[in-house]
């Protein structure tokens, strides 16, 4: 059963619940820092042995409140077992998912800002993640308001085997996809965009192209229509993710 709450998001009580949840699960559970007196989560579960390296992380923009429930939900489930070495941040805008707004308080979108990292938050996340080792995966798990249909980014310059079809089958069985041929002014297919061009040329960097300059090779981010019930967007994220992190295991 679903553990969404749909009241305002209580960010203070959120990080208690990963908090709970992260700790059963065998995480350490660590900040890399903290606004509006919240803390911004790192959690990290090493795992002997060669393991591949999965990041994954939620609520970058604070009208996104169904991402950081599905990777609460994966943690309480128990789905970042023995499988590989894993780094979560479920909660990196929390004054925005408090106000449900994109931005976060001082009105920067975050995930437009890791190129400059003029916000206090990208700015901790970054030297957070300067101090991990690369990643062999990463996902960002986000959803959007103007989608007709689940859909996501790959990033994959080294042609690797592509995940892409997997996550769309498997966000298939919870919701639409969208099929349209030009999604967020890229090229579509199928509700995959593989974008065109290099995207470290973009002049504002989301995180994930952040991620894709400086620590992985293999980059998604999944995105879900925020038209539909809060409980069946993050079944489709969990869905979704719950795929991805059998990714080569």
């Amino acid at each position: 059963m679903s553990s969404v709450k749909t009241a305002t998001f209580d960010p203070i009580e959120f990080a208690a619940r990963v908090d709970k949840a992260a700790r059963a699960a065998q995480f350490r559970v660590g900040k890399f820092g903290e606004v509006g007196g919240s803390p911004l989560l790192a959690l990290t579960k090493r795992t002997p042995g060669r393991r591949p390296r999965i990041y994954v992380s939620a609520g970058i923009h604070g009208d996104e409140p169904a991402p950081p429930h599905a990777l609460l939900e994966l943690i309480e489930a128990g789905a970042f077992d023995t499988r590989a070495v894993w780094f979560v941040c479920p909660m990196l805008n929390p004054v925005g998912l408090a106000s449900g707004t994109r931005a976060n308080g001082g009105g920067i979108d975050l995930n437009r800002d890791y190129k400059d990292s003029t916000s206090p938050e990208v700015r901790a996340h970054i030297a957070w993640l300067r101090r991990q080792p690369n990643f062999d995966l990463t996902i960002c798990v986000h959803e959007d308001y103007e989608s007709t249909g689940f859909y996501l980014y790959e990033q994959n310059p080294d042609g690797s085997p592509s995940l892409a079809d997997a996550l769309v089958a498997s966000a298939a069985r919870h919701c639409p996809i969208d099929m349209s041929p030009m999604i967020d002014e890229r090229e579509a297919h199928g509700g995959i965009i593989r974008p065109v061009g290099d995207p470290l040329e973009r002049e504002n960097w989301p995180e994930s192209v952040y991620l894709r300059a400086n620590h992985t090779r293999l980059a998604y981010t999944i995105e879900t229509p925020s038209s539909l019930p809060l409980a069946q967007r993050v079944a489709t994220l969990r869905a979704v993710v719950s795929t991805a992190l059998a990714w080569n295991l």
